[in-house]
């Protein structure tokens, strides 16, 4: 499957909102990454990662994710996962990078 990034500013919020649409591996990581970038180049805000429509993220996609979390580590703005599902909310839990990332809705935003 491939996959989409859709990318909008939210006024209200003042924050990122990236939809990827598919699934964020081997083969669609970088690109997913470089859409991401693109975005905070053109306005540094909080990036929020709308899981609704991510199907599947292998290793690669869980890389690109972390790539962007050092991109952001020496700055005042955050990375928030948002309407994950299970399965791969599991992912985060088991590789421990849940430490890491804020999930919108839990007690740790």
């Amino acid at each position: 499957m491939a996959l989409q990034t859709k990318a909008e500013f939210n006024y209200d919020e003042g924050k990122w909102i990236i939809k990827p649409i598919g699934e964020i591996d081997i083969y669609t990581s970088t690109e997913f990454r470089d859409k991401v970038l693109k975005s905070f180049e053109q306005k540094n805000a909080d990036l929020v990662i709308d899981g609704e429509h991510l199907e599947y993220i292998d290793s690669t996609g869980l890389g690109a994710l972390i790539g962007l979390l050092k991109m952001l580590q020496d700055t005042q703005y955050k990375i928030y996962i948002d309407n994950i599902k299970p399965n791969i909310r599991k992912l985060f839990d088991i590789t421990k990078l849940d430490s890491l990332f804020i999930f919108r809705g839990e007690q740790n935003e």
